[in-house]
C-alpha cells in the first residue's frame, strides 16, 4: 500500500480534543477527590450530505476515525475518492465529501449487521461475504516478542491510567509500537488506526495488532481487512471471532497479560522460545500437552 500523495490526500480539519475532562468525586472516606473522567462525545457522520452513523468517541483523532470507519465498512474503496473531511464540534458532526459520489451507497446501507461493538458496532454491505477474498501473509511471532510487546504497551495507556473507561489499540512490529490509540470503544480505536494506515500507505503484512478489548467477529474482520496477520489481546474471544480467524488465517492470541497467553488459532506461527517454569505440583493441570517441535 502506497501513501497518498498531496494531490490524493483529502482536505482535512485538525479538530482533535482532549481525551479527559476534570471531575470531582467523593471517595470511600467521604473526602473530596479531584480527578479526570474519559470524554465521550457524539460525532454524526455525513457522507455527501447523507447521514450514516453517530459514533461515540473521545474525539482525539476524529479525522482518522472517520477515514478508518469508511475504509473498514468498504463504503469508500480509494482514498483519492474523498475530497474533504471537516469536523465541526459545534454541531457534533463531520462532513465527508467525495469527488463523484459513492456508487451503490443506498444498497450497502440497506444491508446491516449489528455486532457486539459495545452497542455501536455495525457492519454494512457484503463484508462477511468479502472475507473469502482476503489472503493474509504468514508471519511468525516469538514468545519473547509477545512478552516484550506487552511490557512496552503498558507504558502507552495514558488515558486509561489517568481516567479509565477506555480501550486501547496498537499497531506494532518487532520491537516497535507504530501507533497507539485509545477510545471509549475498541472498534473506534481500530478504525482510527486503519485510517492512519490508509492515509500513510502502511502495509500490515509484517505487523501485529494489539487491543485491550475482546476479540469479536468485528475485530477479526477489521484487522483482516487491514492486512494484519496477528491479533493480540489481553481480553478473551468470542465463538464467531474464533471461527472467522480460522477462516481468514488470523493468528489469534488472547488473555495476554504478564507471562500468560492463550493461542486459539495459528499456534504453528508461534515460536515458544521463552517458556516459563512449570507450575508446582498440585497447582492445577492447565497444560495437558505441548506443541511438538516448539
Amino acid at each position: 500500500m502506497q501513501a497518498a500523495d498531496e494531490k490524493q490526500r483529502p482536505l482535512m480539519s485538525d479538530a482533535g480534543l482532549s481525551a479527559a475532562v476534570e471531575a470531582v468525586a467523593i471517595d470511600e472516606y467521604g473526602e473530596v477527590r479531584d480527578g479526570h473522567v474519559a470524554a465521550e462525545r457524539a460525532l454524526t457522520l455525513y457522507l455527501d450530505k447523507k447521514e450514516l452513523v453517530t459514533l461515540m468517541t473521545l474525539g482525539t483523532r476524529p479525522e482518522m476515525l472517520v477515514l478508518g470507519w469508511l475504509r473498514n465498512q468498504r463504503l469508500v474503496e480509494r482514498i483519492d475518492q474523498i475530497k474533504a473531511i471537516q469536523v465541526d464540534w459545534e454541531t457534533d458532526s463531520v462532513a465527508v465529501t467525495t469527488h463523484r459520489g459513492v456508487e451503490g451507497l443506498e444498497e450497502k446501507m440497506a444491508r446491516k449487521t449489528v455486532t457486539t461493538g459495545c452497542g455501536q458496532g455495525t457492519v454494512f454491505g457484503d463484508l462477511m461475504d468479502d472475507l473469502e477474498r482476503i489472503e493474509l501473509p504468514r508471519r511468525g511471532i516469538r514468545q519473547s516478542e509477545i512478552y516484550a510487546l506487552l511490557q512496552t504497551l503498558n507504558e502507552h495507556n495514558q488515558v486509561y491510567q489517568r481516567a479509565g473507561a477506555v480501550h486501547g489499540c496498537a499497531l506494532c512490529s518487532e520491537g516497535e509500537i507504530h501507533t497507539f490509540i485509545e477510545d471509549v470503544g475498541r472498534h473506534n480505536a481500530v478504525d482510527a488506526i486503519a485510517g492512519q494506515m490508509w492515509l500513510e500507505g502502511m502495509d500490515g503484512g509484517d505487523k501485529i495488532f494489539y487491543t485491550t478489548g475482546r476479540l469479536t467477529s468485528e475485530m477479526v474482520i477489521k484487522v483482516a481487512q487491514m492486512g494484519v496477520p496477528i491479533l493480540l489481546s489481553r481480553s478473551g474471544i468470542t465463538q464467531m471471532g474464533l471461527e472467522l480467524a480460522k477462516k481468514v488465517g488470523v493468528t489469534l492470541i488472547a488473555r495476554a497479560k504478564g507471562r500468560h497467553f492463550l493461542v486459539y488459532n495459528g499456534a504453528e506461527q508461534v515460536s515458544f522460545d521463552a517458556v516459563p517454569k512449570p507450575h508446582p505440583q498440585g497447582s492445577g493441570s492447565r497444560h495437558v500437552s505441548r506443541i511438538k517441535g516448539r
